[in-house]
């Protein structure tokens, strides 16, 4: 039993997946299917004592082989069998046929829309609680073009998977149609059919390995395409531009080769297929009337439905071979799907209210893979104190901060706020009291209230936070002098606004967010010395009414911080005021000689 449900998951395990996704709802697809098909089936056996009858011949009673019961039925209604009700019979079953067809594809729509909907928030919910020491790892290409390129593609292999299926089970309808009618002929048939499969199985099989190929190549495409844009200034200011964009147009013509093998295969299954069947119908004819001596009116029938049948047929192996070129994509999908399950962010249950007394690090040490970024981790910060991480580029800084945030949990040691693990944090809830600003601010290409807002509904309340934000930010007498006031757009990445404003931006947003702990990593490192200033007077304003961490290289912007944490190697070489690290540290000392203190 064991080996049969093995056997089961790795054959059908397409099916299964879907199946996770859609329910029972694919078995009311295929009802339809299976109900289209019979009603057709039906009405086609009409034909033949309508042929007859048109013929000016006696109808026998056995003419539709098994089917016969379609006369018979009529005969126990007392309808008498002439041409009018024959033809009336036959118009009934495809006039039920019309209507169960509409909701066939109806409902197939509607499976559609809910599988791609579900794909869609699948890839949000499970990115959006993705760690981020499990994101940083990450191949940022492949994530990409698994989250955009790659959805369509999924719809792709869906719908070649499941018309193929419906196409598989049309074609059973008909030939157990045409079995009930003249099984000898139906079996000569089926053996021909199985015997011309083999080559269909080679060409399947090349397209299956080529979509793998063709998948990769996207992912490394879209990689590559992010760098782009990410690094365009460089590339451009550099003249490296057209070198890097030779290397994008490779991967293209590395892609248009793969598709092409992909088109050349479909299109020769294509051109063989119908030769190829019509070749095998021919000869069982012929050996069906003069080697077995087979009635041709039940031949004639049955060809009726191998007619349907074989127009399935086609269709089946042409989404059969759609859902193999879009395999590597579905494989692709499921493989990310798990991947980002298995990274899911491990939370904690208890909602953080706020800081009340301080946070504590004991004992932390992290590392990214082989490599150990901290090493016993031992202070405290205490509420609306500000504390400054100082050390050298490498030194474990901007890690420590990604861990009082929450980005990433210790491997070893305890991070408490209040005595409560950062561990058993609701860590959402937490992460709403962090303000976090970097050296490159988010400015997203939207409005100034939006961005500092964040999308906030503009009522009389949250105008009133904004106004009050901006002005806290110093950059209210600039909000007031643009053209449409907070209403103006800022460009992409913030273009129409200078390097401080896009902090003072930055610090407005935190600041309308009511924030508990204000994050700032390497904050004005990018800054002119007078705008350093500024911004430096800024963050003096807040000190005491909020949880000031501050990375900074240069130390005029830390002087005044409550505490300095100097950290070397990942490990703490001292901690206190500046003056007690420039008397008691050596290493301190010499950076403040280096800085010119």
């Amino acid at each position: 039993m064991e080996f049969l449900k093995t056997q089961f998951k790795q054959n059908f395990k397409f099916f299964l997946y879907f199946y996770s996704i859609l329910g029972f709802r694919l078995f009311v697809s295929f009802g339809l299917s299976i109900g289209v098909a019979l009603l057709d089936g039906l009405g086609l056996a009409m034909f033949l004592p309508l042929l007859e009858m048109m013929g000016g011949g006696e109808k026998s009673a056995g003419s539709l082989g098994n089917l016969n019961f379609l006369l018979v039925g009529l005969n126990t209604l007392n309808i008498s069998l002439t041409i009018t009700s024959v033809l009336m019979v036959m118009l009934l079953f495809f006039i039920l046929k019309g209507i169960v067809k509409f909701f066939e594809g109806y409902y197939k729509v509607i499976l559609q829309r809910h599988f791609i909907r579900k794909i869609r928030f699948s890839q949000i919910d499970l990115l959006t609680d993705y760690n981020y020491k499990s994101f940083v790892l990450d191949d940022s290409g492949r994530i990409q073009n698994t989250v955009s390129g790659e959805v369509n593609k999924v719809l792709g292999a869906y719908n070649g998977y499941f018309f193929a299926i419906q196409g598989f089970i049309m074609v059973i309808v008909y030939t157990g149609l045409a079995f009930t009618v003249n099984p000898q002929f139906t079996l000569l048939v089926i053996i021909g059919g199985i015997l011309s499969n083999f080559l269909y199985s080679w060409i399947f099989k090349k397209t299956k390995a080529i979509s793998k190929k063709l998948t990769e190549s996207n992912h490394d495409f879209q990689g590559l395409l992010i760098q782009k844009v990410a690094f365009f200034k460089y590339l451009k200011a550099t003249g490296q531009m057209k070198d890097f964009s030779c290397k994008l147009k490779d991967k293209v013509i590395e892609i248009e080769e793969y598709l092409k093998k992909i088109g050349i295969l479909s299109s020769f299954i294509n051109g063989i297929r119908e030769p190829l069947v019509i070749m095998v119908v021919v000869a069982v004819i012929i050996l069906e009337i003069n080697v077995f001596g087979g009635s041709i009116n039940l031949v004639l029938l049955s060809l009726l439905f191998f007619y349907r049948a074989l127009t399935y047929m086609m269709s089946l192996q042409n989404y059969w071979n759609g859902f193999l070129a879009n395999h590597g994509s579905l494989e692709n999908m499921q493989e990310f799907l798990i991947k980002l399950e298995s990274g899911k962010e491990k939370k904690g249950r208890e909602v953080f209210r706020g800081i009340e007394n301080e946070i504590v690090l004991k004992g932390v040490s992290f590392h990214y893979q082989e490599a150990v970024i901290l090493n016993n981790i031992s202070f405290s910060i205490k509420k609306n104190h500000t504390v400054a991480l100082v050390g050298e580029s490498g030194s474990g800084k901007t890690t420590l901060m990604n861990l009082l945030s929450g980005l990433v949990l210790p491997d070893q040691g305890t991070i408490t706020i209040d005595g409560k693990s950062i561990v058993d944090l609701e860590r959402n809830t937490y992460q709403k009291k962090i303000g976090y600003i970097t050296q490159d601010p988010v400015i997203f290409d939207d409005t100034v209230f939006n961005n500092v807002t964040f999308w906030s509904e503009p009522d009389d309340e949250n105008k009133r936070k904004f106004w009050k934000a901006v002005e806290k930010a110093s950059i209210f007498d600039f909000v007031k002098g643009l053209p449409n006031l907070e209403n103006t757009r800022l460009g992409n990445n913030g273009i129409m606004v200078s390097g401080g404003q896009k902090q003072r931006f930055s610090i407005a947003r935190e600041l309308y967010k009511e924030v508990d702990l204000l994050m700032m990593d390497e904050a004005t490192s990018a800054l002119d010395s007078e705008t350093e200033m500024i911004i430096q007077d800024q963050i003096a304003q807040l000190k005491g009414s909020l949880t000031i961490i501050i990375i900074a290289h240069r130390l005029s912007t830390v002087k005044h911080a409550d505490e300095i944490v100097f950290i070397k190697k990942g490990e703490i070489h001292g901690i206190g005021s500046f003056k007690d690290l420039q008397e008691n540290t050596i290493e301190f000392k010499k950076l403040v000689e280096i800085q010119g203190f």
